[in-house]
């Protein structure tokens, strides 16, 4: 039995202890806790103030590259532009390892997300959850003892579901460590999924139905939706080895669980109120029934605790760097220009550009001019010069088969320094201008400063994060992070339903989500906004030239009738499928380039296709992905960067060396290299 070093244990329980947020009265409020020792925290106060605590956990996943690193990249979804900071995680190249990849060994810079982040922030919280669910009997108020007990239950099953879709069978620590602690040993996948069911049921069991700490708070749907999750994780391919004899009954205890979500907690009434219109800090927008899990931020510095919410930084282009100064970046835009997630041309292929309103209401496709940069250039135009509040960049999302700009009828695409294009809607020169398709071939890669496709910084980037409210460029956000919403919990059950055999009813469940992305009647199909919007109630915009900078760089138009080329029109749209028989073109096109064959085969991989329409860019990508073990062929036929190393190892992460190192035998000596290598994950 391999055991694990006292220090290590011992860090776990102590960091949980004293270097958690205690969110009091605001739900958020930082608290000097390390003015207790370890006795306060088996009183009945300490105990109900580690589960307000318990809330400072999620925040880790939102402060820094990891957001993405470990979500987003090596998928199909995303690929890395020109920063380098994470891209061993989307090449997976040689740096990707159980030793943390840093400057010193070949990262870019010292930020690259470390192996070792998840594992240990997660027995973080684990560790607190435990110390809960010991002394839960010390809270004699019966209602808050199971308050208490549910929101510790769930962390624990959450945090340990987090480690099981990262790295499979892991360490259980389900009991506060006592003194020297020397006898650990890895789970099997099976006994920690286990685990992970037994805590969300009880977590479920035990949480209430309502938000009652405010905005955030961990209902009973909340545990609902991620023991669908968790359940439809062990019925799907990466357990066939062993999860035969749980599949059926978990396949129907997911389509029951789900059924509950969606009744309690009903889709918002457009796409736009979950992410584009945030207005400022608690905006009504972040208590919507549909929201079931967020991670919560505010204007407070004091109540941030280690890490703020920086995903603000992550889905823009670098439009300050190709725009050439006529997009100045500032908070006066809502997302930073640090181009980190690049869509790959699978993502945006995936949408039906004409009737589905989440492409638009998704991504940014116009900058405003905000500065003349090129002051000679732009008086070539004459007429059709640019001016300061015009538009500065568009991005053309067209399709492949649109030949309106063959031969670049309206002038050349691309940068300033190449771009003549006129825009036939405006009648003025356009500084940067980029389609997605130009004679049937995929352009929006072939105009980056770089030169490369590979490292390409100009894209039209995802709007979910932006964030007006910033009051220094380089800021904490302020907004929440949305984690879990019944947008997902319809693609969970349609999953299950597939799984079951049950074709035309997960088609059904489909169609209701979908619904919900159709065009209205009446709807402005060009009307366009996003997180920057809350710069009005930034007080940076009482600055004159702030409130000018502003309202010359947003845009609230989308390129849509450019992008598509239909006439205008105000008519209701139809995203409804007839027959599970017969997909959606792109969808058809998706399934044959990956070879999909057979109904179920086919509509599990229409599911991961909707999961990208609904669901772009929320922090889950990868997982969906190793738990389907459809990573490894669609990263290959989608993003050009990982196709070249992604093999079937990647399928889990390796397990961290800090920690492999800190284990012990029994006689306290030090593991041998074989013993090392047999707890590490295969390929590793």
């Amino acid at each position: 039995m391999k055991r694990l070093n006292t220090k290590i244990i011992s860090a776990w329980a102590l960091l949980a202890a004293f270097s958690l947020s205690s969110c009091g009265d605001s739900f958020l409020r930082e608290e000097d806790s390390t003015s207790y020792n370890t006795q306060y925290f088996q009183t009945e106060e300490g105990i109900v103030s580690l589960a307000t605590a318990l809330y400072g956990n999620i925040r880790w996943h939102f402060g820094y590259e990891w957001a993405y690193g470990i979500t987003l990249y090596g998928t199909d979804e995303f690929t890395n532009a020109a920063d380098l900071t994470s891209e061993p995680w989307n090449t997976y190249d040689s740096r990707l390892q159980a030793i943390n990849c840093t400057k010193a060994n070949g990262a870019a810079n010292n930020n690259c997300p470390p192996v070792d982040g998840l594992w240990n922030q997660m027995y973080y919280g684990i560790a607190t959850a435990n110390l809960i669910i010991a002394n839960a009997d010390k809270i004699t108020n019966e209602d808050t003892r199971k308050k208490c007990l549910g929101e510790a239950y769930f962390l624990r099953g959450y945090n340990y579901y987090r480690l099981f879709a990262q790295y499979g069978g892991v360490v259980l620590q389900t009991q506060p460590a006592e003194g020297v602690v020397r006898n650990f040993e890895r789970a099997s996948e099976e006994e920690t999924m286990a685990l992970i069911i037994a805590d969300l049921t009880k977590a479920h069991e035990y949480l209430p139905t309502s938000k009652w700490r405010g905005y955030g708070t961990w209902t009973r749907y909340t545990a609902a939706h991620f023991l669908a999750k968790a359940l439809l994780f062990r019925a799907s391919e990466r357990n066939d080895s062993w999860n035969t004899t749980y599949a059926t009954n978990d396949l129907t205890d997911v389509v029951t669980l789900c059924d509950e979500v969606i009744a309690a907690c009903p889709l918002a009434s457009d796409y736009n109120k979950l992410f584009a219109e945030w207005t400022g800090i608690d905006c009504t927008n972040e208590g919507l029934d549909e929201i079931l899990m967020s991670a919560q931020y505010n204007g407070d510095s004091s109540t941030n605790g280690r890490f703020g919410n920086r995903t603000y930084n992550y889905f823009n282009p670098q439009f300050s760097n190709f725009s050439s100064g006529f997009v100045k970046r500032g908070t006066w835009i809502g997302g930073m220009d640090f181009q980190r997630c690049r869509p790959t041309e699978y993502n945006y292929s995936t949408y039906d550009n004409v009737n589905d309103a989440r492409l638009w209401k998704s991504f940014k496709t116009v900058y405003g001019c905000n500065n003349i940069g090129d002051a000679t250039k732009n008086a070539t135009f004459g007429d059709n010069k640019v001016a300061l509040g015009n538009q500065g960049i568009i991005f053309i999302l067209n399709k492949k088969n649109d030949s309106r700009f063959d031969g670049e009828p309206y002038g050349k695409f691309g940068r300033p320094a190449q771009s003549t294009f006129v825009n036939p809607e405006t009648g003025k020169w356009v500084p940067v201008a980029i389609p997605l398709y130009v004679d049937g071939t995929y352009k929006m890669d072939q105009y980056g400063v770089s030169g490369n496709p590979a490292t390409c910084n100009t894209f039209c980037g995802l709007n979910k994060t932006d964030d007006g409210s910033r009051t220094a460029e380089k800021g904490d956000a302020h907004r929440d992070v949305t984690m879990a919403r019944t947008g997902e919990t319809y693609l969970i059950k349609a999953e299950a339903q597939v799984r079951q055999g049950k074709y035309a009813e997960a088609i059904a469940t489909v169609n209701k989500l979908r619904a919900r992305a159709e065009w209205k009647s009446g709807e402005d199909r060009e009307y366009y906004t996003d997180g920057s919007m809350a710069y009005v109630n930034n007080s940076l915009y009482a600055t004159a030239s702030n409130k000018t900078m502003y309202e010359n760089s947003f845009l609230q138009k989308n390129t849509y009738y450019l992008s598509t080329g239909i006439a205008r029109t105000t008519a209701k749209s139809s995203l409804q499928i007839e027959s599970y028989t017969s997909l959606p073109a792109e969808d058809e096109a998706i399934l044959s380039t990956l070879s999909c064959s057979g109904d179920k085969e086919r509509l599990i991989n229409f599911i991961l296709n909707e999961r990208t329409r609904e669901l772009n860019g929320e922090w889950n990508r990868w997982e969906e992905l190793s738990r389907t073990k459809t990573l490894v062929k669609r990263a290959k036929a989608f993003n050009p960067q990982a196709s070249t190393n992604v093999s079937d190892k990647h399928i889990l992460r390796p397990i961290p060396q800090t920690f492999i190192d800190g284990l012990l035998n029994d006689d306290g000596s030090n593991l041998t290299t074989e013993q090392k290598a047999a707890l590490q994950n295969p390929g590793y």
